[in-house]
C-alpha cells in the first residue's frame, strides 16, 4: 500500500478534504507545491482528461504516486456550464466570489424549479507518470442553485448549492457532513475502497 502521494492541486480547500479522508488509511498527502510542480494547462474537454493531465505532471516531477481531481458544477439550465471551467467561470484571476456572482447573473431569469445542478468529481490516481492503467473514479452530488448565498463554510459555489432534503447549502454543512455527502467525499471513499483492497499496492 502506498503511504505517500502528491496531490496535483494548489487548492487549500481540496488539500484539507483529501487529507481528512485519506488520513485513516495512513496515507500522507503532500501538496504539489512541496515539489515545485506548477499547474498544467487544462486543455482537456472533459473532467477525466484534465485530471489525467494534472496527475501525470505531478507524478513526473515528484516521482511519487499522484492523485488529481477535476471537479466542477454543471447547471442544467446552462447546458452543463460552468462545467470544466468552474474555477475560472468569471475569468482570471480565479475568485470564488466573482464566479458565484457570474453564475447567479446567468441564472437571473431562470425560475426556481429549473435551477437544478450537480457537482461532479473525477479522481485519477497514477502509480507513476507512465502508468497505463490509472484508477479513475467519478461521482456526482445533486442540488439546486439558490438566488443568493447562504453559509460561510466550504468553497467554490458551496454557498449557493442547496441540498433540498437538508434545506441547507453545502456551505452550511459541517466539514464532516460535507465529506460524507459530497461528490468529492463519495469519490474519495470509492478510491479508498480500491486502495484498501490492494488494487494499487
Amino acid at each position: 500500500m502506498m503511504t505517500r502521494l502528491v496531490l496535483a492541486s494548489g487548492n487549500p480547500g481540496k488539500l484539507r478534504e483529501f487529507d481528512q479522508l485519506l488520513a485513516p488509511l495512513g496515507v500522507d498527502v503532500r501538496p504539489q507545491s512541496d515539489f515545485a510542480v506548477t499547474e498544467v494547462e487544462e486543455t482537456g474537454l472533459t473532467f477525466v482528461e484534465n485530471a489525467l493531465l494534472k496527475a501525470r505532471e505531478a507524478a513526473r516531477i515528484s516521482g511519487l504516486p499522484a492523485l488529481a481531481d477535476d471537479s466542477g458544477l454543471a447547471v442544467d439550465a446552462l447546458q452543463g456550464r460552468p462545467g470544466i471551467h468552474s474555477a475560472r467561470f468569471a475569468g482570471e484571476p480565479r475568485d470564488d466570489g466573482r464566479n458565484t456572482r457570474r453564475l447567479l447573473d446567468a441564472l437571473s431569469e431562470v425560475p426556481d424549479a429549473k435551477r437544478t445542478a450537480r457537482y461532479w468529481c473525477v479522481l485519477v490516481l497514477l502509480r507513476h507518470a507512465e502508468d497505463p492503467v490509472p484508477l479513475i473514479v467519478q461521482r456526482s452530488w445533486e442540488g439546486e442553485i439558490l438566488t443568493a448565498p447562504r453559509g460561510e463554510g466550504g468553497f467554490g459555489y458551496d454557498p449557493v448549492f442547496w441540498i433540498r432534503e437538508l434545506d441547507m447549502t453545502a456551505a452550511q454543512l459541517s466539514a464532516e457532513e460535507k465529506n460524507r455527502r459530497s461528490h468529492r467525499g463519495r469519490a474519495l471513499r470509492a478510491l479508498c475502497e480500491s486502495l484498501s483492497a490492494g488494487s494499487l499496492a
